[in-house]
Formats: C-alpha cells, structure tokens, sequence
C-alpha cells in the first residue's frame, strides 16, 4: 500500500497560500471588474442605438460622435482651457466651503450657545439651492471670479457643516465617560476623542462637498462667464452642438467621479479605525 507523502512543500506551507500583496491585487481587480462591465454594457447600448438611427444625430448623438466633439475641441485648445478655469474654480470654492464648514461644525456640535444661535438659520439656508443663489451672487460679487466661488463655497459648506455638525453632537457618550475617568483635560478630550469619533461623518461631508462643487460649478458657470464646462455647455446649446454637450458631461462626470475617489482613498488612509 503506497504511503501518502504528508511532508510540506519546499519553502514551507506559506509557498501554497497567497500572500497579502496577492489578496490585495486580487480584490482591486475584482472591484474594477464591476464598473468595466457595466461602462461596457452602457456604450454597447449606446453604440447599438446610434448605428441603428433610431435617433437623429443632433438630439442623441453616437459614441464616435462625441469622440469626435472632443477631438475637436481638444484640437482648438478650448477644453484644456475650460478644464483648466472650471478645475481651479471648484478647488477653490471647495476649499473655502470645506474649511468653513468643518470649523463651524465643530463649534455648533460642542457649544451649546453657538449652536442655537446658528443652527435655525443654517438649517434655513439648507434647502435653498445654488442656482437660485447666482443672481445675488452677480449683484454681490459681479460677473468675475468672486461670484463663482461664493456660490460653489455656498453649497460645499452647507453640505460638510451639516455632516461636521451631526457627527460632533451624536459622539457617543461611554468615550467621553471614558476619557473622563481618566482624567484627560477638556482640550485633549476634544482633539483625541471627540474629533476622531467625528471623523468619518467629517469625511463623509467632504466626499459628497466634492460631488456638490461640481454640481453648483455648472451653476456657476451657466451665467456671467466667459469660460469654464459650465460656459462652453451654454454655448454647445446655443449651436445645437449636442455632441459637445455629451461630450462636455461625460468629461464632467469621470472628472467628479476621479475626484470623489480620491477623497475616499485618502479617508479611508486617515480613519483607518473605522474599519477595524
């Protein structure tokens, strides 16, 4: 009767079993496997649709279309400026907001008087959306530069105060009984406990400030600017030019989406102990 060889492979048993790096390489690709497929299935559909002329060109253009529309306008050298213009207004309105809108929101969580003397007026200022803030903002701050980044910054702060806010007020109270009973002092209560349990609706609000930014950017954009995707979006519509329209949202989109991953890459890095 033959003996089964029991002994372990050459280099041990941790030759046969895959390493982090391998487990880490594996998920990433099925993690981008999802939105291949699904990017595909949507530009096969498209691409169908358009070889098809179910609908004219100039109300739903093809894929090779737009392709086009872009080639083009990348050729005259007017999209690398309106990225250039639209990019820079929307880190700057999103800083602003952002900054402004975390400090607030870790004075309205923790400071009782603070809070009910801003709070009914924030909470006020929520609904109204950016676009209805531009005609105020031009009477404001005019047609330039000003105007723009009060109403992206506008938006971004309602947005991250509101996220800010909620995450300091509902800090759960067993870390505060804890840090307590240690005796650790009200300001080393507040940066080591009460921020860090924060975190992640603070980071929260920033992920969905970015989505905003690019939102009310367009906003923006649409009136009184002589450049910028916002612009050059009216005047695509002015010439009928749908395939720059389509072109000009879907560089829009995979521009926000970049951003947004981004901001959650870096916040899963720095709240590393939400995930533990």
């Amino acid at each position: 009767m033959a003996v089964t060889d029991l002994r372990p492979p050459p280099g041990g048993l941790r030759a046969r079993l895959p390493g982090a790096a391998g487990l880490r390489r594996a998920a990433g690709r099925a993690l981008l496997a999802g939105p291949v497929i699904s990017f595909a299935f949507v530009l096969g559909l498209w691409a169908a649709v358009g070889a098809a002329g179910i609908v004219p060109e100039t109300i739903f253009p093809a894929p090779w279309s737009v392709w086009a529309a872009t080639a083009e306008m990348w050729s005259m050298g007017t999209l690398q400026k309106d990225l250039s213009v639209s990019l820079s207004r929307a880190a700057v309105g999103f800083a602003i907001g952002a900054s402004l809108g975390v400090s607030l929101g870790l004075l309205t969580g923790r400071v009782p008087v603070i809070r009910m003397l801003l709070n009914p007026f924030l909470t006020v200022l929520r609904p109204i959306p950016a676009i209805a803030l531009v005609p105020v903002a031009i009477v404001w701050f005019g047609i330039g530069e000003g105007s723009k980044y009060f109403v992206i910054s506008y938006t971004v702060f309602l947005t991250v105060w509101f996220n800010t806010h909620h995450g300091m007020e509902y800090v759960p109270e067993t870390y505060l009984r804890a840090s307590r009973s240690l005796g650790a002092s009200k300001l080393r209560e507040f940066l080591t406990v009460i921020v860090p349990a924060a975190a992640p609706y603070i980071f929260a609000g920033l992920r969905l400030g970015v989505a905003l930014a690019f939102l009310s950017l367009v906003a923006a954009e649409l009136s009184g600017a002589s450049s910028g995707i916002g612009y050059r979006l009216q005047e695509a519509r002015q010439y009928i030019r749908t395939d720059r329209m389509f072109s000009l949202l879907i560089i829009l989109g995979l521009l926000g989406a970049a951003v947004d991953l981004a901001v959650h890459r870096i916040g899963k890095r720095l709240v590393h102990w939400e995930q533990s």
